[in-house]
């Protein structure tokens, strides 16, 4: 599959939700999981890998740089998307969600 180049992270999440990327997690540190609070649902790091990611730097300062990472679960049958703030959770590196995270394939 061809990688695709994006403008913005909205348009980078409207294009994966019409590839059925359709849960929205968050990070969750303290658990070490992602989770989906609409539904509760939580993944920890063996319950996941990572198809894509795209990442975005703002346009005044470098600081603000988003990644967007498209997961997907197949022991739970799900595919969903993670954002995060480039950075944000260093403080939490040690974290095993937030190591699996920073693992994302080279692409």
């Amino acid at each position: 599959m061809k990688r695709k180049n994006y403008d913005t992270v909205t348009e980078a999440m409207a294009d994966l939700k019409k590839m059925g990327y359709t849960i929205d997690f968050s990070i969750l540190t303290e658990k070490e999981c992602l989770i989906c609070h609409f539904t509760a649902t939580e993944l920890s790091p063996e319950d996941f890998e990572i198809d894509q990611f795209y990442r975005f730097e703002g346009d005044s300062d470098p600081g603000d740089e988003m990644i967007v990472y498209a997961i997907s679960s197949a022991n739970k049958n799900l595919k969903g998307i993670v954002v995060s703030a480039y950075g944000m959770y260093a403080d939490n590196a040690s974290s095993s969600i937030v190591k699996k995270l920073n693992t994302h394939p080279k692409h």
